[in-house]
């Protein structure tokens, strides 16, 4: 497991080894990396290890250790709910995963970078921006307009007030506030053009820059234009109108898309407002409201009717009714009894209870929520690089068949030839939108990750989120996937004395972390078994576990690990162990110097949800294959009961590892299932990697999808939003391509010999702005959607 800590007091690369070796000294501590620009350090863990450890492997040094950022949060003074480290990157990925320490324009695309920490203060201080200069364009552009609209109106009584000439210099004046509030656009063309990324603005500037300077000449110096461009009284016609509306439309398509923008990442803001910023701390049976930030793992909190859970632990007094769908998706509110486990941001109802503090600050479940959910969001898909390869080339595509719209119709146009040649070639340039092509994937993948954390489904990154919708098939197993995972003991079978056969048991599977090894030890205690010492302890994966007690050699596992060590089974025993099992039991058995003396019995019964879920996944075509280490008569029973034909039983890690591989030799895409450390390798092999959410950290680790409560039925919620979310990327993809494909040739004048219609530059801005608009809008319907089933 790998958790991230802030340090002070660091300023030099010896301040940076300091640091790593002395947290690399703790027992348990794998590594320490230690980022001195970000001043944090990621801790990598075999196990928990307490913050008081951390704290005191750095005491006597000028280096202190914290949760988060210092002076990022105090009782008097809370922050803004931002995520720590604050970074900013392009909402086109146009340099993949690249971050920057300041806001800014992508020097790729030019688009405004977006925060890393999706703060509401920030996107409102944005949109904000964005309206003022708006406003201010649109008062002065609609005088322009008015003023060069009013030339179609017979006798034009505006001139009765002042000449052709001089309202052409009032639209000058009147254009340059507009300009202003728009030099922006400018900025990124030039930008786009020195660093040889050329972009949408960098055809913006160009359509629009070329109006201006054309209209700016024609004023200073009408006599160096041919008379195509002349009025009758010899005023050269400008097109300030055009420009002007051109940026007006532009900025109010980027205003839109700030705010529609705003709203895809409103899944990790309604996360964030999950976290609690105070609690009731318990000191000598007095309640203290203190900051989440100060309270430590084993602390006692009071927590009250309807307030939020502050941080992860366990309830130790009382009894609670805790809505949990928050982070499950799931609606029923969930009982809470002593011992049971309570997630930070959860709702209690309406009783008051004490709960101890187990995980906090980046290590409860909320903020590692948060911060897959961030990660994944900002992750590349690979259907993106098909919208990349395109966009790379548009660009010059678009500039080029702006040159040749003009060439055509300055050679073979109507008259005025170059008057319509001018016009065609810069609604060209200002129709191309290839940010609607870069916007059709992240958009989506952002949206969608952000509904499936709202439902249970943790998405590590998009690439899997892509691959998932192709799955062919789902291998799952058995313990704690398709069964509870909370398995109990019912029956003890024995040869020898029952309480030395359980003394046995539990002594020797109080070292192993298998929940079989739990259920034993749990029900040795509760029949006041006393715990033996035991030496040379050794776990067999898949197999089972061997120690010695007191001399005498014992091993606990299934008939393989029996067979291993040539145990001799009585033939009537066996039989009666056969007979549990046929019933869909457990039964780890137990050799006492090499002789089978007792089995325990022990049931895990199938999750509710396991049955209906197969039954779906099967429905739509999807194979789903059981592999599991218990035996052959526990498989046939559990499979049957949920409908799976295909199941293999008696598998080691390495035998789930050589039938993924075999099933992806056929060309099939598999998703793996699994909660345990044994499905570690198998769930990294596998295509998609969906690890149980109450599984083993290991597991959890080594997937690329979680699914917070170990629901079956969020799988299939996750295939279904896989489905989805790709479904909404295409019609991006489609939206933006056939637009561009349509709209190009529109602009360059293909209707005018057929209909006689031409597409004014204006109304080609107000297309060109939508276009990304409707991207965004497009992948906001994935907000709706529904994934219940």
């Amino acid at each position: 497991m790998k958790h991230t800590y802030y340090i002070s007091g660091m300023s030099c690369g010896g301040c940076k080894k300091h640091v790593e070796e002395a947290l690399s000294k703790i027992e348990g501590v794998e590594a320490a990396i230690v980022n001195l620009e970000g001043s944090n350090v990621v801790v990598s863990m075999t196990k928990h290890i307490s913050f008081d450890l951390l704290e005191n492997a750095l005491s006597g040094s000028q280096y202190k250790i914290h949760h988060s950022k210092p002076n990022e949060r105090t009782k008097d003074n809370p922050p803004k709910k931002v995520v720590p480290g604050s970074k900013y990157y392009c909402p086109m990925r146009c340099e993949g995963d690249k971050e920057y320490d300041e806001p800014g324009d992508c020097p790729v695309c030019g688009m405004d970078l977006v925060s890393t920490s999706p703060v509401e203060d920030e996107a409102v201080s944005h949109y904000r921006k964005l309206s003022k200069k708006f406003i201010i364009a649109s008062l002065f552009t609609i005088p322009v307009f008015i003023i060069a609209m009013s030339e179609m109106v017979d006798n034009n009584p505006l001139y009765e007030l002042f000449s052709k000439k001089q309202w052409n210099w009032i639209q000058m004046g009147l254009s340059i506030p507009v300009i202003y509030s728009t030099w922006m656009f400018f900025q990124r063309g030039y930008s786009s053009i020195v660093r040889r990324s050329p972009n949408m603005f960098t055809l913006i500037s160009l359509g629009a820059g070329a109006a201006i300077i054309f209209s700016v000449f024609g004023l200073l110096a009408p006599g160096v234009f041919p008379d195509q461009f002349k009025s009758e009284s010899g005023t050269v016609d400008v097109y300030f109108e055009a420009a002007t509306v051109i940026l007006t439309l532009v900025l109010l398509g980027q205003l839109l898309e700030a705010k529609a923008h705003s709203r895809t990442n409103s899944a990790i803001k309604e996360l964030l407002e999950l976290a609690p910023t105070i609690a009731y701390k318990v000191i000598d049976g007095k309640e203290e409201e203190v900051s989440i930030e100060l309270i430590q793992v084993g602390d006692m909190l009071r927590v009250k009717p309807g307030d939020k859970i502050p941080v992860d632990g366990v309830l130790i007094e009382g009894t609670a009714i805790i809505d949990e769908s928050m982070i499950t998706g799931e609606p029923i509110p969930v009982d809470k009894h002593i011992e049971d486990a309570l997630s930070s941001g959860t709702i209690n109802g309406t009783t008051s209870f004490l709960m101890r503090a187990e995980k906090i600050g980046s290590e409860t479940l909320l903020s590692q929520i948060i911060h897959m959910v961030d990660s994944a969001s900002k992750s590349r898909a690979p259907i993106q690089n098909f919208a990349d390869k395109i966009s790379s080339y548009f660009v010059p595509t678009v500039v080029v068949v702006s040159i040749i719209t003009f060439i055509i119709w300055a050679i073979i146009g109507p008259e005025p030839r170059l008057v319509y040649a001018f016009v065609n070639a810069v609604a060209v340039l200002i129709i191309s939108c290839p940010c609607a092509l870069g916007l059709a994937t992240p958009m989506s993948v952002m949206v969608g990750v952000g509904k499936a954390a709202q439902t249970g489904v943790l998405i590590k990154n998009a690439e899997s989120l892509e691959l998932m919708s192709k799955v062919d098939v789902f291998v799952v197993d058995k313990t704690g996937t398709i069964t509870e995972g909370k398995p109990s003991v019912e029956d003890v079978l024995s040869k020898i004395d029952r309480s030395v056969l359980l003394e046995y048991g539990a002594s020797v599977n109080v070292s192993s972390e298998h929940p079989l090894a739990s259920a034993i030890v749990e029900y040795s205690k509760n029949e006041g078994i006393t715990l033996l010492p035991v030496e040379g302890f050794e776990s067999i994966t898949g197999k089972g576990v061997k120690a010695q007690i007191e001399g005498t050699n014992i091993l606990i596992g299934n008939l393989s690990l029996m067979n291993d060590y040539g145990v001799t089974i009585d033939p009537d025993f066996m039989a009666s162990i056969e007979s549990e099992q046929r019933k869909g039991k457990t039964v780890p058995m137990i050799s006492v110097n090499n002789e089978l003396q007792g089995a325990i019995v022990i049931s895990d019964p199938i999750k509710s949800t396991s049955k209906e879920a197969i039954s779906i996944l099967q429905n739509r075509g999807v194979e789903v294959i059981m592999l599991t280490g218990d035996n052959q008569f526990t498989a046939e029973t559990v499979a049957g009961e949920v409908g799976i034909t295909q199941f293999e039983f008696d598998c080691l890690p390495e035998d789930k590892l050589e039938r993924i591989k075999q099933i992806q030799t056929e060309g099939k895409t598999v998703a793996m299932l699994g909660d345990g450390i044994n499905d570690a390798p198998a769930l990294t092999l596998s295509d998609v990697g969906i690890a149980m959410g109450n599984g083993s950290d290991v597991a959890i680790e080594s997937a690329d999808l979680a699914l917070v409560n170990g629901n079956l039925k969020n799988a299939v919620r996750a295939h279904t939003l896989s489905r989805k979310v790709m479904k909404n990327i295409r019609q991006n993809l489609f939206f933006a391509l056939i637009y561009n494909s349509l709209g190009v040739p529109i602009a360059a004048g293909i209707l005018y010999p057929i209909f006689g219609m031409l597409l004014s530059p204006m109304i080609a801005a107000l297309a060109m702005s939508f276009s990304s608009v409707s991207v965004i809008a497009n992948a906001l319907r994935l907000k709706s959607m529904k994934l219940n089933i």
